[in-house]
């Protein structure tokens, strides 16, 4: 049976939104203190998605965030069976992990 005789498959932004914010907690140093807000735009087999989120002080930005748009790309992918062609992330804040404990010494 062709695919085209089993019918079709849409997913909608929405549920790739919620793959990729879940995807973000998998990151370590991104989106720690506070859940990534995620856009994404899905046109046929193909996703975008403009995230945003913190990230833990004093890791890179630069590689925390290659590596958030990397695994990103792979578990949407995997998860929603799109390929994720863009992923813009915007860093909102710089975050001490030791901030988010609630101790005070």
């Amino acid at each position: 049976m062709s695919t085209g005789e089993r019918g079709t498959l849409t997913i909608e932004d929405r549920v790739v939104e919620r793959i990729a914010a879940q995807a973000v907690t998998e990151v370590d140093g991104a989106g720690e203190d506070r859940p990534a807000k995620v856009r994404a735009r899905v046109t046929g087999e193909s996703a975008t998605l403009d995230v945003r989120l913190s990230i833990s002080y004093p890791l890179s930005v630069a590689s925390t965030t290659e590596s958030a748009r990397q695994h990103l790309r792979r578990r949407v992918g995997e998860l929603a069976g799109v390929t994720v062609s863009r992923v813009d992330i915007t860093v909102t804040a710089l975050r001490s992990r030791a901030a988010g404990t609630g101790r005070v010494e």
